[in-house]
């Protein structure tokens, strides 16, 4: 079984390079997938690789899977978790920051 430990690191990385290609801010949103669209994808990510975590633990306690392999799909998709949670966390930070600035 294959098991990619950076998917979280990946997944910003392809983000980065969708949006950190020099444009300006209504270029970003006219042209291809919005912002909804990049949420999608991300939950999409987390809720696969929490599926997979299970599976794996459930074969780990069938003895069907190493012992290996299901502690880095459990930590795969933890470190997935918590990336996600870091960049919610950022969003929130960002936006009470707009919410204190005067008008």
């Amino acid at each position: 079984m294959s098991i990619k430990g950076l998917d979280a690191a990946n997944a910003y990385a392809a983000a980065a390079a969708r949006g950190g290609s020099g444009m300006s801010a209504k270029e970003a949103l006219s042209g291809g997938s919005g912002f909804a669209d990049m949420l999608q994808e991300v939950t999409t990510g987390v809720a696969e690789a929490a599926e997979k975590s299970e599976k794996a633990s459930i074969a780990g306690l069938n003895r069907q899977m190493d012992l290996v392999d299901v502690v880095s799909e459990v930590s795969n998709a933890e470190m997935m978790v918590n990336t996600v949670v870091a960049v919610r966390d950022r969003v929130i930070q960002a936006y009470q920051e707009i919410m204190r600035m005067p008008i």
